[in-house]
């Protein structure tokens, strides 16, 4: 199952680029480093995501041995990359847009 990139995503990305850096507040993720929609498919290839994780697309990493990932309905979900399961998953955003919402971004 290869799940599209959410078009809010990709809106993102053409408004801001890349981001890397915090989020603000308490809340997960945290830390968050965005892939270029280019990398995508390759970064989702290399950890095998659909073999271990599948209904999951991967966006993102935390610097800290997870990635960010999307589901079917566009939420944002964290997986750990050792033991990725979809059980393992927790819901940190309803969609990149509620993510984007809370990234540190430079005025």
């Amino acid at each position: 199952m290869n799940l599209p990139i959410p078009v809010e995503y990709e809106q993102f990305l053409a408004t801001h680029g890349v981001f890397e850096g915090f989020t603000v507040g308490d809340d997960m993720p945290g830390y968050v480093a965005l892939w270029p929609l280019a990398e995508i498919s390759g970064n989702n290839a290399d950890i095998v995501i659909q073999e271990h994780a599948p209904g999951y697309l991967a966006f993102a990493g935390n610097g800290g041995g997870e990635v960010l990932a999307f589901d079917a309905t566009g939420a944002v979900y964290m997986l750990p990359l050792i033991g990725m399961e979809p059980r393992y998953a927790v819901r940190v955003a309803n969609s990149s847009g509620d993510l984007a919402a809370r990234f540190e971004l430079a005025a």
